[in-house]
């Protein structure tokens, strides 16, 4: 995979893991325990596992991508455990990129 499409899949992969995080915790699990009323419960956990795991996946070729120490990548790790972390990450990288690019217009000082 090039470099363009790991980051646009890695930036689309962090909104949808925040996307199935809430409706898994704000709707479908509400309607669980408030409603006993199971339907989106299964469709729903199944949705948030996948973009989890691509997360996870696309993490590692994110971390050669962005060039992260060890630190970084542990953090970006660690997002995907906690709801709307992967937003972070997400923002986080489009300062980044957009710093570098600064730099690169100014003549790289």
């Amino acid at each position: 995979m090039d470099d363009k499409k790991i980051d646009k899949w890695f930036k689309i992969t962090c909104y949808l893991e925040c996307i199935s995080c809430v409706l898994l915790f704000f709707i479908a699990m509400p309607l669980k325990y408030s409603f006993q009323n199971t339907i989106l419960m299964i469709p729903a956990g199944i949705i948030h596992g996948i973009f989890f795991t691509g997360y996870i996946i696309l993490a590692v070729y994110a971390r050669k991508l962005y060039k992260w120490d060890d630190e970084d990548f542990v953090f970006a790790l660690m997002s995907a455990f906690f709801p709307f972390a992967t937003l972070w990450v997400e923002k986080s990288l489009a300062k980044i990129k957009e710093e570098v690019s600064d730099k690169e217009k100014s003549g790289g000082e």
